[in-house]
């Protein structure tokens, strides 16, 4: 157990956000805490990392483990580049090199065991931190969340507000604490950022503590989940879906044994009343009674499954042909690509890429909202569409919510209305708040809402799920499933994708690709094609090799050294495996191995280039 948090509360004001919770890290688990938004998660990771702090509650850590968080004072100067800001995250690498340089001048004079000792301790250290790959590791990771190198000669002032929390984001994953924690780390990446997050938090070495509403990104990532809700906090070994599925089963024993005892209570009571005023029966009846307040009762779990209801429903059919593109060309002062597409009736059409490739271009293109800079788009007969912007959900007025939606919809009486926004989860007096104080959550249900009451046949939607929770996105999916028109969205949320699209737009290296697949189907005919792809690649190498001059001896000799020196190292690093060192720490023999791995595979292809090269001579 490397950290532990028991019977810990926090509560603002007569508002208890939670209250006797247990929490446990034990070694490098990777850690969930999912619940519905304001549960109070937010909260907990403040009060992990002394942004906050606990009301009550007793805290045990291992040594002095650090933890890193997404903080708002993450950027301490905004006027030095982004190169000297990521830097400061290897403050402790450059102290143990500034150490080494300083032990290697008295080596020079003193080459006593003691001093050796220092130095061959100071060298593990900043091996261990990866000392002499750390600008490899910087630029990587920084080019990774969509920046380029150049990038980092810029000032941090120079970039925009969600560029600048990336940018921290870099630093807090570049600082490696002992336990990362991460707060909605998906939100504004794109897919291929997402994927190599995935790889990164699952394979970093440590503690992971994540809050994330992303289903598929949990699903990879974590082996232990905990539910908060209600102010608790129960905890479920396991991945994101094991854990809704342990979920169902516990709420689904809970419920048959309370009803079994329910049973039994009133089968005891009825027994009772027959017997107790009987005299020869009395004694019977009071043993009964005394059963009855020994019992432990079962209570049932307090769940909180409250959602949003919606079913959209078309006003009119429309035609077969929904929409179609040819060579359209988008883009706003220079063309960034040009789509060909085709939507029928009921399809579910994802438009998937990285960030800045077009997608949200296209669809304000085909909303008449951009200008299209060539080809041509045509909406088939009686389309009616309706479009949700995830920038303008995020709209202020000084209306109330039921005065937001009526002014839009004055045929409709207040209680069509009241009805409507029932069904989004604004009752009794929610529909009374002002607009401007509404949530992020809140807003786009309210845009939802307006949705609804256009009856549109084709749905065009920009980022859909943002700012939704894990429930407002089911509720979403299943509204979606049960249209039956069509829908055209934007989105980087996997899961939803997943569970909706049965066809793509690609967006990526400058071309937009339409495919009759779903994203399952997608993914396999990607990872089929990069199969294909480096095998082609092989063959091609080996041509080459076949294909060079009598130069090639030197060649020969040079990747003959390296095949001795590659041997050599493997025999180093095979020889670290039996140390008790690695074979007693599971963390460092599985990197050991992973080394020995590459170190295997590399030797294998200098083999495969000596062997090529050795035929082309002969």
């Amino acid at each position: 157990m490397i950290y532990q948090v028991s019977k810990a509360s926090k509560a603002y004001g007569a508002d208890v956000i939670f209250e006797n919770v247990t929490f446990d890290i034990k070694g490098t688990e990777k850690i969930a805490i999912v619940g519905r938004n304001g549960c109070g998660k937010t909260t907990f990771l403040r009060c992990m990392c002394d942004e906050e702090s606990f009301d009550k509650g007793t805290i045990s850590k291992q040594g002095s483990i650090s933890i890193g968080y997404l903080s708002q004072k993450a950027i301490e100067n905004e006027y030095e580049t982004v190169r000297q800001e990521l830097m400061k995250a290897y403050r402790h690498v450059f102290e143990i090199e500034a150490r080494m340089h300083e032990v290697e001048e008295i080596m020079m004079n003193d080459h006593s065991e003691k001093v050796l000792n220092q130095y061959a301790v100071l060298q593990e250290k900043f091996e261990s931190l990866n000392g002499y790959h750390w600008e490899s590791e910087m630029n990587t990771v920084f080019t990774k969340f969509g920046f380029p190198l150049t990038d980092l000669e810029r000032r941090v002032n120079e970039f925009s507000g969600g560029q600048k929390t990336r940018i921290a984001f870099v630093k807090l994953l570049l600082s490696k604490p002992d336990i990362l924690l991460l707060d909605e780390p998906t939100n504004h990446l794109d897919l291929e950022a997402i994927e190599w997050l995935e790889g990164y938090v699952k394979n970093y070495p440590k503690a992971v503590v994540i809050v994330s509403h992303d289903r598929m990104f949990l699903d990879h990532v974590v082996d232990c989940v905990y539910n908060m809700e209600y102010g608790r906090m129960k905890r479920y070994t396991g991945n994101y879906s094991s854990f809704v599925q342990q979920r169902e089963n516990d709420l689904e024993r809970q419920q048959a044994a309370y009803e079994r005892q329910q049973k039994d209570i009133q089968r005891l009571e009825t027994l009772i009343e027959k017997f107790r005023y009987k005299k020869n029966k009395a004694a019977f009846a009071q043993s009964k009674i005394k059963y009855l307040d020994r019992m432990d009762k079962i209570e049932l779990e307090k769940t909180d499954d409250k959602t949003f209801h919606a079913h959209f429903t078309p006003r009119v059919k429309g035609g077969e042909k929904v929409l179609e593109t040819d060579r359209l060309k988008i883009g706003y002062d220079h063309v960034l690509t040009e789509v060909t597409m085709q939507l029928r009736r009921g399809d579910r059409v994802a438009i998937l890429g990285p960030n800045g490739t077009g997608k949200s271009t296209f669809v304000k293109t085909v909303m008449d909202i951009v200008k299209p800079l060539g080809g041509s788009y045509l909406f088939g007969h009686q389309i009616e569409t309706g479009y949700f912007d995830q920038q303008l959900a995020q709209f202020s007025s000084g209306k109330t919510v039921l005065d937001e939606l009526w002014d839009e919809n004055p045929d409709l009486d207040r209680t069509a209305i009241r009805s409507v926004l029932g069904q989004f989860l604004f009752s009794a007096d929610d529909v009374f708040k002002t607009v401007d104080v509404l949530s992020g959550g809140e807003k786009v249900r309210l845009s939802f809402a307006k949705l609804l009451l256009e009856h549109p046949n084709l749905l065009i939607l920009d980022e859909p799920t943002n700012h939704l929770d894990i429930p407002g996105k089911e509720a979403l999916e299943e509204s979606l499933k049960g249209f039956t028109g069509s829908v055209l969205f934007v989105s980087h949320d996997r899961y939803f994708i997943q569970q909706l699209a049965n066809k793509l737009i690609v967006f990526e290296n400058g071309t937009a690709s339409f495919y009759e697949l779903t994203y399952q189907e997608y993914m396999e005919k990607k990872k089929e094609e990069q199969v294909v792809e480096t095998a082609e690649k092989a063959v091609k190498e080996k041509i080459v090799y076949r294909k060079r001059t009598p130069s090639n001896k030197r060649e020969i000799e040079k990747i003959e050294k390296q095949i001795t020196e590659k041997e050599q190292e493997i025999e180093k690093l095979e020889q670290l495996s039996n140390t008790e060192e690695y074979y007693q720490d599971f963390q460092k023999m599985r990197m050991l191995e992973e080394k020995i791995n590459n170190a295997n595979e590399e030797l294998m292809d200098l083999m495969d280039r000596w062997e090529n090269l050795s035929q082309s001579e002969a």
